[in-house]
């Protein structure tokens, strides 16, 4: 993919290198078939995808592919719809797995791509395999709450299930004038039967470790006092972390694994996926964390020899070091959104 190139084989093989792969069981993932697809995607979208996909006519782009979103920010190369196919087809299965009490904890790193609509691409996104594992575990679980860790807005998760009280949607990420997508706000909390079932955490920018934790803490220990879900999907976007060219938070993978510790400690079915992250070590380095809290496994800050070891340098240090930029989150800021959900939240107890 061109914007992440390599990340998902960089991600196993860090994981591999760290000798956590023992300790896990590897699925083949299924292609996600039309059947599936359409379970949200429109048939149009699917098919316009599916053709232009094949086509290296540099002249394929017309109105049609312009509507469908396909063009300059999510380029339909050839072979991008079974790439995507297969993405979505990995986190059904990983569902499927929950579903069927295979496992408590289930793990698509490649997966998370959160901006896709019905029948719309963005922000890179093609197919919302996102919405599409929810959705197969509405199938067994009740109700079943979304959290989005990725430094940008949920929007096309939070779009999918804004009207029903069946999936509660929690979005932490940066809002400002002209950040991508633009939505997220704190006033977006879900419409007719969905009202109140969004909850939206806009931050500033330079949060930290210790105030982002606290932030997550205080608002998914109200969201599980209101929701009680059956199961959790968390998408881990690394773009957040100190070093990523979006230059917006200072963030460490410890930010990451201890959200993720909190929602393990609830002991309920739980689905990772990944998302964002362009600083492509920081992000493997983070989700070979995030691999070990899950397994209850210390790793060696020493990044082991293995394919990719050149790209961790110059430290080869597992750690992400903390950034500095200023951070714009006041503690009264901060305690105004937290006391609005809060408030929020008391309509759907």
């Amino acid at each position: 993919m061109g914007k992440v190139p390599e990340r998902a084989d960089m991600a196993h093989s860090l994981i591999e290198a760290y000798g956590l792969l023992s300790d896990m069981r590897i699925l083949p993932p299924h292609e996600a078939t039309e059947q599936d697809l359409v379970s949200f995607h429109s048939r149009d979208y699917i098919e316009c995808l599916k053709t232009i996909s094949a086509s290296n006519d540099p002249e394929k782009y017309d109105e049609t592919t312009e509507q469908f979103g396909l063009g300059y920010d999510c380029p339909a190369e050839e072979g991008i719809f079974e790439y995507v196919s297969m993405v979505a087809g990995a986190t059904i299965t990983a569902a499927e797995c929950l579903n069927n009490g295979e496992c408590t904890v289930a793990i698509n790193w490649p997966g998370g791509w959160h901006h896709a609509k019905r029948d719309e691409a963005a922000g890179f996104c093609y197919f919302n395999d996102v919405v599409l594992g929810i959705l197969k575990l509405r199938e067994k679980f009740e109700r079943v709450l979304y959290v989005d860790l990725d430094l940008h807005h949920g929007d096309g998760v939070e779009d999918a299930f804004c009207a029903t009280a069946k999936v509660m949607t929690v979005s932490l990420h940066k809002y400002s004038p002209g950040f991508f997508p633009g939505t997220g706000s704190l006033e977006s909390i879900g419409m007719s039967k969905g009202k109140y079932y969004t909850v939206n955490v806009p931050l500033q920018e330079g949060i930290q470790d210790e105030q982002y934790c606290d932030v997550f803490e205080r608002i998914l220990g109200a969201v599980k006092d209101a929701f009680n879900p059956d199961a959790v999907v968390c998408q881990c976007g690394a773009d957040g972390l100190s070093g990523d060219p979006m230059a917006s938070f200072n963030l460490t993978s410890q930010a990451y694994t201890g959200c993720v510790q909190c929602l393990l400690n609830w002991n309920i079915p739980l689905l990772l996926v990944g998302g964002g992250g362009y600083h492509i070590a920081n992000t493997c380095r983070c989700w070979a964390q995030l691999t070990s809290t899950v397994l209850h496994r210390t790793l060696s800050s020493d990044i082991p020899e293995h394919k990719y070891f050149p790209e961790y340098g110059p430290s080869y240090d597992l750690s992400v070091t903390p950034g500095n930029r200023s951070n714009q989150n006041s503690k009264d800021y901060i305690d105004e959104v937290i006391s609005t959900i809060k408030e929020n939240l008391e309509y759907i107890r």
